[in-house]
């Protein structure tokens, strides 16, 4: 009998575990059980990263236009007011500016929201001067509307 009210206790204890080990924060969190969701949202913000954080004097219009279509709320109001500064600069110094995606890690992905770091490589030419390559890493938070990612907040780290 004791043998018997010792495997229900244990049985009872392990139940109560894996109940905490599957509603637990850690289990909502999709960045770590759904990788096609982690890459999906990875992909698309990496691809609008390098989009509005690229531009020539002649491709401003298009830049700008990248980040109407892939910002939103506070992230689009920050980037419109530095953009605004950008556009003189890139024209009266052909100002050319690339920017590559090196690593994007998720570190929260809840339904339509998702938390990610950002590693960036940013190689700034002006006409008749050599490039300056510099490193950036960015904290974005963006939302999925209707299927897609925008980035809604942005903060250098």
């Amino acid at each position: 009998m004791a043998v018997l009210a010792l495997a229900l206790a244990a049985g009872t204890g392990f139940l109560v575990r894996a109940a905490q080990l599957t509603s637990g924060d850690a289990a909502r969190n999709a960045a770590l059980t759904d990788r096609a969701a982690t890459s999906r949202a990875s992909g698309e913000v990496g691809d609008a990263l390098s989009r509005i954080f690229s531009y020539t004097p002649e491709g401003l219009a298009r830049t700008e236009q990248a980040a109407d279509d892939l910002l939103a709320g506070k992230a689009a109001r920050q980037y419109d007011t530095l953009f605004a500064q950008v556009t003189k600069q890139a024209r009266e110094q052909k100002l050319t500016l690339a920017t590559r995606v090196v690593d994007v890690g998720v570190a929260r992905l809840r339904g339509d929201r998702a938390e990610l770091l950002v590693f960036l490589d940013q190689t700034t030419s002006r006409e008749g001067q050599e490039p300056t390559h510099a490193a950036a890493q960015l904290s974005v938070t963006a939302h999925r509307d209707h299927g897609d990612w925008r980035i809604v907040a942005m903060k250098a780290r």
